[in-house]
């Protein structure tokens, strides 16, 4: 089950009898699945230049499974006494899968986020799982490989790409605020424990934006073993290491600023409407 995402490194657990009602009631979810993630790879170069935010690697997952019919659900819950509305409670899913008999799948991706976002994912799946509404929650976030690797894959990419400077991380799209600056400036030229412009921005970058408080699998696993979202029946994927590729070069960088730059443009539209 998932052997081709498996085989690839990807971390998977299923809680809940999660595994059985797929297997069963809803195969086509795993062949989705497995579909969406074979070819799911992240360039370092989005990783610098989107500052470790949503990296366009994960949004091409979600166009993916876009296409293959999981869209975006809004599930509006309502508690009717005689007939007049009384409480109304609203999830919105990023991903559901729907089938005969209004069955369904949810899917959150959680690339990098806060990580009380898990809380959130959890708990809607837990009240839409009790209400009927949802048989299964999948969650995908970053793998222990990738979270715990993400200095190395950091260093390798400042070290082949020969950056040096600010300038040069300029030239990959990664442009700092003023406080990532001053701390860069502090780190390499205070009088003790001097840091090289390489291991300072480092250890600056990934603390920033992928430290321990951030959505990754300890994260998730730490809510599920306190018994956050439970008994919803769950599929948990965790990212592995080997999806981030270096071999994309000035190619990744390109789409990455084609995106900014339509999103600028379209800021810009909207506010002069």
């Amino acid at each position: 089950m998932l052997s081709a995402v498996t085989a690839r490194g990807f971390r998977i657990e299923f809680r809940s009898h999660a595994k059985a009602i797929l297997a069963v009631d809803f195969p086509q979810v795993l062949i989705d699945l497995e579909t969406a993630l074979a070819t799911t790879t992240i360039p370092i170069e989005e990783i610098i230049a989107g500052g470790g935010g949503k990296a366009k690697g994960t949004q091409r997952l979600r166009h993916a499974l876009h296409r293959l019919g999981w869209p975006k659900k809004t599930f509006v819950i309502e508690r009717r006494i005689n007939g007049v509305p009384r409480e109304s409670q609203t999830h919105e899913i990023d991903h559901v899968r729907e089938f005969e008999d209004r069955a369904r799948v949810a899917l959150e991706i959680e690339w990098n986020n806060k990580d009380p976002f898990f809380d959130r994912d959890l708990e809607n799946f837990k009240r839409l799982h009790a209400d009927g509404a949802i048989s299964v929650g999948i969650i995908i976030t970053r793998g222990p490989s990738l979270h715990d690797n993400m200095r190395a894959l950091v260093s390798h990419f400042v070290e082949e790409r020969q950056i040096r400077s600010v300038e040069d991380l300029e030239t990959w799209g990664y442009r700092p605020t003023r406080s990532q600056l001053a701390a860069l400036r502090k780190r390499t030229t205070r009088a003790r424990n001097t840091l090289s412009f390489h291991d300072a921005f480092v250890s600056k970058f990934v603390a920033d934006k992928f430290g321990e408080a951030t959505t990754h699998w300890r994260k998730l696993d730490d809510r599920l073993r306190r018994g956050v979202g439970n008994p919803c029946p769950l599929l948990l994927i965790g990212l592995p290491d080997t999806t981030v590729t270096f071999n994309e070069g000035q190619a990744a960088l390109r789409e990455v600023v084609a995106e900014e730059d339509s999103a600028a443009q379209s800021s810009e539209d909207g506010s002069i409407a």
